[in-house]
């Protein structure tokens, strides 16, 4: 039996429940159908909250405090193995078309950058390259979120050659000349927006890798609903507000957290003594005010606005994902391709009274929307809790395509979970967060039931039931009557750190 061809798509930044077979305030019909389709892995966990280090994780099997790439603003270093490289040595074809964010936006000297100023945005570059990227021998790439000024690469070349000579009136300065203070409705025509772009494109290799009849790995990766919050029309007016349940903070629940929970809600909170490198640090910030192309304070309602504008980012990126499952369709590639869908990290939108991400542990950061189709093979309509971890998905692909899965891989092989062979392949996810060289730097171990996060240097930490406190409103960490508790979780933790450590090559002798 010829193994299956192999179709990532993600998104970027998407809570878990932000699919409407399960929230019906959203609807993201061609989800459902992947749904009912395939089996959901409800908890499903990133390695890192941030974009690069998951990402990383994607295509190396490893965690970021092995592969490197450990917060935003480094870059996966080129001598890292990945999966893409192991699927070209066995003759599949390997493409990314859409967000990649391996690599940061400045580039220096000991540490170049293709993903950075000025040659981000030198479109000739792009039009020609044809040099591997990562293992990925095919790639169409893109920076920006909405309308971020990193524009450029291949979607900006793509908009010129659809016709589109004004794009830059829908980006920020210094690239484009959009006002900074429109915030919500994005006046991009949907025609030239990016999730037209990821679809056409990732058609138009679809119908290569079929007419050749190549075996493929493509990865289709979707820059919604990372904030900006801001979508074209009708989608921006998709959803009433008013009708919405938006996440608030609970009063008094940071009161036994570590101080930086309680900072986020005072109005000028003073984070310098944590600012190691001088760049700025994700979260940690007032999460009373918005944060992106123009910074104001959030009233009650562009809290409510924001959750409609996010939840039409999604239901328009779903649109986009449905173009790609049709296009299987209609190649009669859907029985033979291996199809995941997942995010790299999770959001805050509101909950806990927080925006976005940052150091910031809860299972609305961590916790990932993930469904696995392959038909015949995957069951169908299932909602499975066996514990997943982006870092497991280049292991389970190699497993899939009977390929030898490199020993320095620390992701687990998830084929006999997803095929509904075995019960669980790992009893406990371990999330890691560094955003600084010391000062910011924790550990989250979660199972079953509890989860304990750690912080370098520190002796505070969170502990949380998650059967007794699903909300994760009430953290046990300095709690007497749990120290027994503590302890037991602590040491469980190290065992999962020893746990995951790499092992480059097997014992082959006595000595």
């Amino acid at each position: 039996m010829k193994t299956p061809n192999i179709l990532l798509i993600t998104s970027d930044q998407q809570h878990w429940n932000t699919i409407g077979a399960f929230n019906n305030e959203i609807h993201t019909p061609n989800l459902d159908r992947l749904v009912h389709e395939g089996t959901t892995f409800s908890r499903a966990y990133c390695p890192n909250p941030t974009c690069t280090p998951s990402r990383a994780s994607i295509i190396t099997g490893m965690y970021p405090s092995q592969h490197g790439a450990w917060t935003l603003g480094t870059k996966l270093l080129e001598d890292r193995h990945t999966i893409g490289e192991d699927f070209q040595q066995a003759g599949y074809k390997t493409a990314l078309v859409g967000k990649a964010h391996f690599q940061p936006l400045r580039s220096t000297e000991k540490y170049p950058s293709l993903e950075s100023y000025p040659i981000l945005q030198d479109l000739d570059y792009w039009k020609t390259k044809k040099d591997s990227f990562y293992g990925f021998s095919h790639v169409e790439l893109a920076r920006n979120h909405t309308n971020e000024a990193h524009v450029g690469q291949h979607y900006a070349a793509w908009m010129e050659d659809k016709g589109c000579a004004n794009w830059r009136d829908y980006f920020l300065p210094p690239t484009g000349t959009m006002d900074p203070s429109q915030t919500y409705k994005w006046p991009i025509p949907e025609k030239y927006h990016y999730n037209t772009w990821i679809a056409e494109r990732t058609n138009a290799l679809l119908e290569q890798y079929k007419q050749n009849d190549d075996s493929f790995f493509l990865w289709s990766s979707f820059f919604d609903p990372h904030p900006e919050y801001l979508v074209p029309e009708p989608w921006d007016l998709m959803y009433d507000p008013d009708k919405l349940t938006i996440p608030s903070m609970v009063p008094g629940e940071h009161d036994n957290n570590p101080p930086h929970f309680r900072m986020t809600q005072e109005e000028a909170p003073d984070f310098s003594n944590l600012r190691e490198s001088g760049f700025d640090i994700h979260g940690y910030r007032s999460h009373h005010f918005y944060e992106y192309g123009n910074k104001f304070r959030l009233t009650e309602e562009d809290r409510k606005k924001l959750v409609a504008v996010y939840y039409g980012m999604v239901s328009m990126m779903d649109k986009y994902i449905g173009s790609i499952l049709d296009k299987l369709d209609q190649l009669g590639l859907a029985d033979s391709t291996l199809l995941v869908f997942t995010t790299d990290h999770g959001h805050f939108f509101g909950q806990h009274g927080l925006q976005a991400k940052g150091g910031f542990h809860y299972e609305d950061l961590l916790k990932l929307p993930f469904i696995v189709r392959y038909p015949g093979r995957v069951a169908a309509g299932k909602t499975s809790s066996a514990f997943q971890s982006l870092v497991d998905l280049a292991p389970t692909f190699l497993s899939f395509s009977n390929l030898p899965i490199p020993h320095a891989m620390t992701g687990v092989d998830q084929k006999e979970v997803w095929l509904g062979i075995s019960d669980q392949a790992r009893d406990h996810a371990i999330c890691e967060f560094r955003h600084e060289a010391t000062t910011i730097h924790q550990k989250t171990y979660v199972d079953e039931r509890y989860k304990i996060t750690v912080y370098y240097n520190q002796t505070y930490g969170e502990i949380f039931d998650l059967q007794e406190d699903p909300n994760e409103l009430h953290n046990l960490w300095n709690n007497p009557d749990f120290a027994s508790l503590k302890s037991e979780l602590l040491l469980k933790y190290v065992w999962a750190e020893l746990g995951k450590e790499a092992m480059p090559m097997p014992r082959v002798c006595h000595a």
